[in-house]
């Protein structure tokens, strides 16, 4: 089930809110999401629950035998944990990857067996919330919670469940016991769970088969084909993911839970550095937390910083996927951060803007490349038309098909707002209360026609899975 269907619009959404809200207090409330969000879940295989309901059940257990103990305890209980976490994400995920890749170096005699098993849907993300609460449980910024209900309800939230943001438990432990609904909240966060989805159905969808057919079907694209191919796919992941956290981030508000902040205008970045504090920003905050900082940061010497960057950022591929595109693209992104602590970094910030964020979008539209392609070779292929090396050519005729006026409206319409967002209101003239009404007037206006627009487009167009449920 996805946001942005029937099935959770006009009925699993409206059945939700109905039960929640004439719960009367916290604790039946929290029941009511846990049970709501196991349903959600289920939905995607029921299979999946299973291994959703070990991993709560193990977590909630390790978070109790981590609190009360003292060191070194502790941190042999942490490291068990975190192992054991990692161990399930690795056979689930990556164990077929490493089987294929082992097999590369063995004889023919000794070939190791190779089996995908069925990936849960967002056990990366699942499993970096279990572990960030266990750290969190380490390094005593948060109490194990005694609570079975309240783990399982921080774990399952379906807002966030299969596709962020990454909420750390220490920042919404208190939420999770103790919140408070208003009228102002619901009304808020239904409002940016409609933006949200008008960012997903109105934009991201509409440059989809733009971005299937460069990359899935055209077997040699020129330089107008891969150019206008990798510029869709940028902005479908963008508003395909930035509208999901939207999404997220406004049923908890309307829940009275506070999501972090996943996206800010990644694309109006200045570099690659600034990049990264404006790209799902709850999985980068997460990686300097857990990963950067506990290797040693940028505290021990330029190589060393360069080293943890690498390691961090082949681990971020690898945490995409279970693949080398990934991998390559994981390397492809920590080798700009390093060069931008260098002496190329100190005269790209002494340049103009506009080159700085020319270079911005060389690098990460390229870096899309390795992100979207099916295989190293879709890859190379991808990058020789980018080159203009597959020739320049016309469009496919199943392209121009596809570039409808809407859709071409759409791609010019859509990067300023993926860089700059909406301006700010004006009227300065006016007085703050006539400025407020009239704002409060136009936002709600625009508001439901927006939904009113995504009703029609879900009740025309077929299925279209959030492009980070694969993750």
């Amino acid at each position: 089930m996805v946001f942005s269907s029937v099935s959770f619009l006009f009925y699993f959404l409206p059945a939700f809110l109905i039960c929640y809200f004439a719960m009367p207090g916290v604790r039946a409330r929290n029941l009511t999401l846990l049970a709501f969000s196991l349903v959600f879940y289920a939905w995607g295989g029921v299979a999946n629950v299973a291994v959703l309901a070990v991993s709560i059940v193990a977590n909630y257990l390790f978070a109790l035998l981590i609190d009360p103990r003292s060191e070194p305890w502790r941190l042999r209980v942490l490291a068990l944990a975190v192992a054991t976490n990692l161990a399930g994400l690795i056979a689930f995920k990556y164990a077929g990857f490493l089987a294929e890749n082992v097999n590369l170096l063995l004889p023919a005699t000794l070939q190791l067996p190779v089996v995908h098993p069925d990936l849960p849907l967002g056990i990366s993300f699942f499993t970096f919330h279990a572990i960030s609460y266990l750290v969190d449980v380490y390094r005593r910024k948060a109490r194990a919670n005694g609570r079975f209900e309240e783990i399982a309800v921080y774990i399952t939230m379906f807002p966030q469940l299969v596709a962020g943001p990454i909420v750390r438990y220490s920042t919404i432990a208190h939420r999770i016991r103790t919140r408070r609904t208003t009228l102002g909240r619901v009304s808020a966060g239904l409002r940016i769970f409609v933006i949200g989805l008008s960012w997903k159905v109105l934009i991201a969808d509409q440059v989809a088969p733009i971005v299937g057919l460069v990359f899935d079907k055209i077997a040699t694209p020129n330089l107008a084909e891969a150019w206008l191919g990798v510029c869709a796919y940028s902005l479908q992941i963008y508003f395909d993911f930035g509208g999901y956290s939207n999404m997220a981030i406004g049923l908890a508000l309307a829940m009275g839970l506070k999501f972090p902040r996943n996206f800010d205008l990644p694309y109006g970045a200045q570099s690659i550095t600034d990049f990264w504090r404006r790209w799902h920003m709850s999985l980068s905050s997460w990686f300097r937390d857990y990963v950067y900082i506990p290797l040693g940061g940028n505290r021990r010497g330029h190589v060393h910083t360069a080293v943890n960057l690498w390691t961090v950022f082949l681990l971020c591929g690898i945490w995409h996927g279970a693949s080398w595109t990934f991998v390559i693209w994981g390397i492809h992104h920590g080798t700009f951060l390093v060069l931008e602590r260098t002496r190329f970094g100190a005269a790209l910030h002494a340049g103009p803007r506009v080159l700085r964020h020319v270079y911005l979008l060389a690098v990460v539209l390229t870096g899309w490349v390795w992100f979207r392609a099916n295989s190293l070779q879709d890859a190379i292929t991808l990058f020789h038309g980018l080159a203009g090396l597959n020739g320049i050519g016309t469009l496919d005729v199943n392209l121009i098909t596809e570039l409808k006026p809407m859709t071409i409206a759409v791609m010019i319409l859509a990067w300023p707002l993926a860089m700059f967002g909406l301006p700010a209101p004006g009227a300065k003239k006016l007085s703050q209360k006539v400025r407020f009404a009239l704002y409060g007037l136009t936002d709600s206006v625009v508001v439901a026609l927006l939904f009113a627009l995504c009703i029609l487009s879900i009740g025309a167009a077929s299925y279209s899975p959030f492009l980070y449920f694969r993750f």
